[in-house]
């Protein structure tokens, strides 16, 4: 989860209270504090509370929680002739592009400090480290409307962030910081991302890195935002929060049209909730007038429209809120937990660790001991990963998202080794060798199953790397198995074996083909292993 640094001053001045009475109240709003310094107080938030990743947006939360300001925060846009072009070029690249001009903004540093945390934050959890949306703040003074979002060729040139030369965009993969931390999301597209104005000035190179004429300062008072990405709600949700975030720290917002489309629109969601729904889950007995205050603190805006019935605004940044339920659940912070009345289940029992958590504690211990690092891989993935990658059929009995946020979370994941290549994938760069595992739930045909893999990637990591690896497992799990020649496709011919016990199936290892790991664009052997805990268990 994201770590926010709140600058006491700044927070003091944008919330109207003291640092204290924040510190006091900030877990009360679903925070951990991580650390309390001499001029800042780092804190935790849950990655679905992006609006609270800045300063400005935890002094918002704040000021209706202590109720010094409540209701909702209204966000008022101009219009303005400001426009983007897209070409069509970018259409299997990175096709997506958001933006927003803020007018008449005054940053100190601090403010300056919580735009470049807020953009960071969100790269991170909203982004997935830039490959689904990358964020782009310019001051707009240096530069002349209208602006083009296309596709370029490498040997394009501009001067990059922290640079005083221009570079090529193929030197700038090569050789800027973050040229090597973010080339590998486009280094294999046809075209470059490029955002430039009427006078060809380069204003980023999305998702790598800004140009250094529209580096934002203490003097900027007018900024042009660009979010760009592969998904379209994800790139929304970035821009609603860079805009209420700098309209918040005083700033005013004004409207870009790109495409024909304008944008952004702040308005709120308009919902109803029921009062009795609210009531049977928090064992509370609250009207709707009394619902309707609560929300108020929590910057809805919300009043009673019938007995049963209040209806509400559901602010825009508030990108969590997806039912009923997770108001509800706002309505129990606004009232604090601590308030609520304790009460005793009315049943009581004695529970104990399930036999197959006690073997995959066992199977953790042993895997940690042979030298491999625990990883926590998504359990969403999608049918890329898990199947076409890996050589293998589609598993017709997997479990898919009725209606997926993006192409990435589609079904709920049916195998573990799929997902280990893909974090060696993304950990290619570091350095050799690297060994991970990860132990958890897989769902097939409706049925939930406890899977083990491991993966270890390095020059000789081959067959017989994964057959020690098994051996070892299984003999200090005192289970034996008998080795048998696998078809699965995801490995090498003659380099796969199947693992049986008592003749049947429980697993698979070997060394992984190497059409897999081109399609997965991973430049090292890998030996890999999954073994289904649930079969052992059963034998």
């Amino acid at each position: 989860m994201p770590v926010v640094s709140l600058p006491y001053k700044y927070l003091e001045r944008l919330c109207g209270t003291d640092r204290q009475t924040i510190i006091d109240h900030l877990p009360m709003i679903g925070s951990d504090i991580e650390r309390i310094l001499e001029e800042q107080v780092d804190v935790e938030f849950f990655p679905s509370r992006v609006d609270l990743y800045s300063t400005e947006g935890v002094a918002r939360a704040m000021r209706g929680f202590l109720g010094l300001e409540t209701g909702e925060e209204t966000y008022p846009v101009t219009p303005s002739p400001i426009s983007f072009s897209v070409d069509d070029n970018l259409k299997d690249v990175r096709p997506y592009i958001a933006s927003a001009v803020i007018r008449d903004i005054h940053l100190d540093n601090e403010a300056i400090i919580s735009l470049m945390g807020v953009q960071e934050a969100l790269h991170w959890v909203v982004g997935r480290g830039r490959a689904k949306v990358a964020i782009g703040v310019h001051d707009l003074d240096k530069l002349t409307p209208p602006f083009r979002y296309y596709g370029a060729p490498l040997t394009r040139s501009f001067v990059p962030l922290d640079y005083d030369r221009e570079m090529t965009l193929a030197e700038i993969m090569e050789e800027h910081p973050k040229g090597r931390d973010y080339s590998h999301i486009v280094k294999d597209k046809p075209v470059m991302p490029l955002i430039e104005d009427a006078n060809g000035n380069v204003l980023s190179f999305p998702p790598i890195i800004n140009g250094e004429l529209t580096r934002v300062t203490e003097s900027s008072t007018n900024l042009l935002l660009d979010v760009t990405g592969t998904d379209e709600r994800a790139v929304m949700t970035a821009l609603k929060v860079l805009c209420t975030t700098l309209i918040t720290a005083g700033g005013r917002c004004e409207s870009v049209t790109v495409k024909n489309s304008v944008m952004p629109d702040l308005s709120p969601t308009l919902r109803e909730i029921h009062v009795g729904s609210c009531n049977k889950l928090l064992g509370t007995s609250f009207s709707a007038e009394k619902i309707a205050d609560i929300l108020k603190k929590m910057r809805y805006g919300a009043e009673k429209s019938g007995e049963d019935i209040v209806s509400i605004r559901i602010p825009c940044y508030r990108a969590d809120i997806m039912h009923e339920w997770d108001v509800y659940e706002d309505v129990a912070i606004g009232t604090g937990f601590s308030n609520l009345e304790a009460e005793l289940p009315p049943t009581f029992a004695t529970g104990c660790e399930h036999p197959i958590n006690t073997l995959a504690s066992s199977v953790r211990d042993i895997c940690c001991g042979l030298g491999y690092l625990e990883v926590m891989p998504f359990t969403l993935s999608n049918d890329e990963i898990m199947y076409s990658r890996m050589q293998r059929e589609p598993d017709p009995k997997a479990l898919r998202v009725l209606h997926p946020i993006s192409e990435e979370q589609t079904l709920v994941r049916t195998d573990l080794l799929p997902l280990l290549l893909d974090l060696l994938r993304m950990n290619k760069r570091r350095e050799l060798p690297q060994r991970i595992f990860h132990t958890g739930d897989i769902v097939s045909d409706l049925q939930t199953f406890q899977s083990l893999a491991l993966a270890s990637t390095h020059p000789g990591a081959d067959f017989s790397e994964a057959y020690a690896t098994v051996d070892a497992l299984m003999r200090e799990l005192g289970v034996a198995y008998t080795p048998a020649e696998s078809s699965d496709p995801a490995f090498t011919s003659g380099r796969a074996v199947d693992i049986l016990v008592n003749g049947k199936k429980v697993g698979v290892f070997g060394e992984i083909h190497p059409g897999v790991l081109n399609l997965f664009d991973i430049d090292q052997p890998v030996a890999g292993i999954e073994i289904s805990l649930h079969l052992i268990f059963q034998q």
